[in-house]
């Protein structure tokens, strides 16, 4: 059988022609570059404790400090609460908290250590009497041990949000 030269080239540039015509652009339509990371916005957030009115601890370990810890925080960050000397409320600013409102994860965790209570059974840790961002918080875990602590979100202006 006998080709002819010229065929074979036609046939050649066909599919060479439909290769190149029909090759795939790798190019899609968006932004060449991965997304950047969303880091989460932080904000301030008042801290307010109404303390007892009366101690139930040794006279000598009442004028301890009352101390705030909140789960977003590292070990160490906790800080102690300024009291109102006109009566047994304490207050503070949290700093840096990021912002966890509307809830998209698990709730903070807030409490104080608070001296007048160290000889009861939640040995000084309440999580009961804190307003945090404004927000009474009225959902206490544990109530009366060691682990008591008040569950919140913290909204984008430093609100504080009682679980649903």
């Amino acid at each position: 059988m006998r080709t002819l030269p010229g065929r074979a080239g036609l046939v050649g540039a066909t599919v060479c022609g439909a290769l190149l015509w029909g090759c795939y652009d790798f190019h899609l339509q968006g932004p060449e570059d991965p997304p950047a990371d969303v880091i989460p916005r932080l904000v301030s957030v008042t801290i307010l404790y109404r303390q007892p009115s009366s101690c139930k601890n040794a006279p000598e370990r009442c004028q301890d400090p009352v101390v705030f810890y909140g789960s977003w925080m590292r070990p160490g960050n906790e800080f102690s609460l300024t009291s109102d000397e006109n009566n047994h409320y304490f207050h503070g600013t949290a700093l840096a908290v990021p912002v966890n409102y509307p809830p998209k994860d698990v709730a903070y965790t807030v409490k104080v250590y608070d001296p007048y209570l160290a000889d009861t059974s939640s040995h000084g840790y309440t999580g009961k009497r804190l307003t945090v961002g404004g927000e009474t918080l009225t959902h206490i875990e544990s109530s009366g041990s060691q682990q008591e602590r008040a569950l919140m979100f913290v909204d984008e202006n430093g609100f504080g949000h009682n679980p649903f």
